[in-house]
């Protein structure tokens, strides 16, 4: 009896690794299922000497334990996306950030002349509020 349950673990453990070889494939996912599903009606026929009852338990226990595999391979999956996403995002920021930042060093072979410009501002009415006049600068660099 020791021997037929440790092979019938055996095999059945065995379907469960061939099985979860291919759970990474969303293709092989009916395959899995069947596969476990079959696994597990033949542990538990072999288990209860052939009660249906039996039978039908270990089927649906075995297509339980692929889709759960499956949930979790996809959880795990969408975890990785969603971490690599923010990745991404925060090193396109960053390389924006570097481009404007080298973008404000004068380049090589230019001076760099900055010049500054007044501009003189009119009292202004603007929605109801009195703007004194004042001089701004416009810089100019070239």
């Amino acid at each position: 009896m020791k021997t037929t349950f440790a092979h019938l673990t055996f095999k059945t453990m065995f379907c469960v690794a061939i099985a979860g070889l291919f759970s990474g494939c969303s293709a092989m996912r009916p395959i899995d299922d069947a596969a476990l599903g079959a696994g597990g009606a033949y542990l538990g026929n072999q288990l209860s000497h052939g009660n249906p009852i039996a039978t039908v338990g270990g089927a649906a226990g075995g297509v339980l334990i692929s889709e759960g595999l499956h949930y979790a391979a996809k959880t795990q999956t969408d975890k990785a996306f969603a971490n690599g996403y923010d990745k991404g995002k925060s090193d396109a920021v960053k390389q924006q950030y570097w481009l404007y930042v080298s973008m404000q060093h004068p380049q090589s072979g230019q001076d760099g002349s900055v010049r500054l410009y007044p501009v003189k501002l009119p009292e202004q009415h603007i929605d109801g509020v009195t703007f004194q006049p004042s001089t701004k600068f416009l810089r100019i660099e070239e």
